[in-house]
């Protein structure tokens, strides 16, 4: 048989009523200890819509027409004039205490030395920037900075062999008993040290002479030309030359004698287990490793930057229009 409408304990919840109509369980439950209301209870009305907030208008810039509203035809809110359009029109007003970035002198780019230009292309430089112009020339690649490089030392190895060639021959005959007896017993298949003829103390002479003389000559060839040009013979004929980073001029004897010294006085520690030797290689494998000016240590030291000289084109006279009137 069915169940009369009435106020029940809830079998799912027996801590409290709900109020059964015949066919199933109506409206929210009440506590069981609760006195029931007549009959059953009041119908839950749907809450009402909530209205939106009414959009307040966002202020304009000083100079600049106002935004319309949502309910007017027009642009998005924000959205400004183009130039050169509407009465009042202006520049852009930046964020509060904003002000243009300032860039050195004859800089076209933010962060650049004076007198360098960037490349043409976007300001902001998206992804990786491009290679920097010191004073408007490209970087000298490596290849040709090795090239030049070995150019020169073939030049002060011959001029080594004129000026240093009697010292280099006494310190060969000093050590010439000592390597053939090693290679004496090295063909006999013995590698004892014992009894080998040393070289005398005069040996240690000459080779502090040798290093002592051909660092003279590196320096007498490279420091003058370096200093009144920025080239040596190596970098004119590769057609590139070491320019100071603050200005396109002259090294001058000072920045091109303490350029050459980082490379150049290791030569006498060549008497250390050839440990010159190693700084200097060093060196001159620097600037692989230097972005994005490309520069050696020793080029870091004197602040300066290897550029590549443009090929100028020759003009031929007789093409060029006389300067006298017919």
């Amino acid at each position: 048989m069915s169940v009369q409408p009435g106020w029940y304990v809830d079998p799912a919840d027996p801590e409290t009523r709900r109020y059964w109509d015949g066919e199933g369980w109506l409206g929210a439950p009440i506590p069981v200890d609760a006195t029931p209301p007549d009959g059953p209870p009041p119908v839950e009305q749907p809450p009402a819509a909530a209205t939106p907030p009414t959009p307040v208008p966002t202020p304009a810039a000083p100079g600049w027409p106002q935004q319309p509203g949502p309910q007017q035809p027009g642009p998005p809110p924000g959205y400004g004039p183009q130039p050169g359009h509407g009465p009042g029109w202006g520049p852009q007003a930046g964020p509060p205490g904003w002000a243009p970035q300032q860039v050195p002198p004859g800089w076209s780019a933010p962060g650049g030395q004076p007198g360098w230009t960037a490349p043409a292309g976007h300001p902001g430089w998206p992804g990786r920037p491009p290679e920097p112009r010191p004073h408007g020339f490209r970087l000298a690649g490596y290849g040709r900075r090795l090239t030049a490089r070995l150019i020169d030392f073939g030049l002060v190895f011959a001029l080594n062999v004129v000026v240093n060639g009697w010292f280099v021959w006494r310190w060969a005959q000093e050590w010439a008993p000592y390597w053939e007896e090693v290679f004496r017993r090295a063909a006999r298949g013995d590698t004892s040290a014992e009894g080998l003829p040393m070289p005398g103390e005069q040996a240690s002479s000459l080779l502090v002479a040798i290093l002592l003389i051909a660092t003279a000559l590196w320096l007498a060839y490279e420091v003058p030309s370096m200093a009144a040009g920025g080239q040596t013979i190596g970098k004119r004929l590769m057609r590139i030359r070491a320019v100071p980073m603050a200005a396109d001029q002259p090294l001058g004897v000072r920045r091109a004698l303490g350029r050459w010294s980082t490379l150049g006085l290791p030569t006498l520690l060549w008497y250390c287990a050839g440990l010159g030797l190693v700084l200097q290689l060093v060196d001159a494998l620097s600037p692989l490793f230097d972005h994005p000016l490309r520069q050696a240590l020793h080029d870091k030291r004197a602040q300066t930057v290897v550029v590549e000289v443009p090929q100028h084109t020759p003009t031929n006279d007789r093409d060029q229009p006389s300067g006298d009137t017919p």
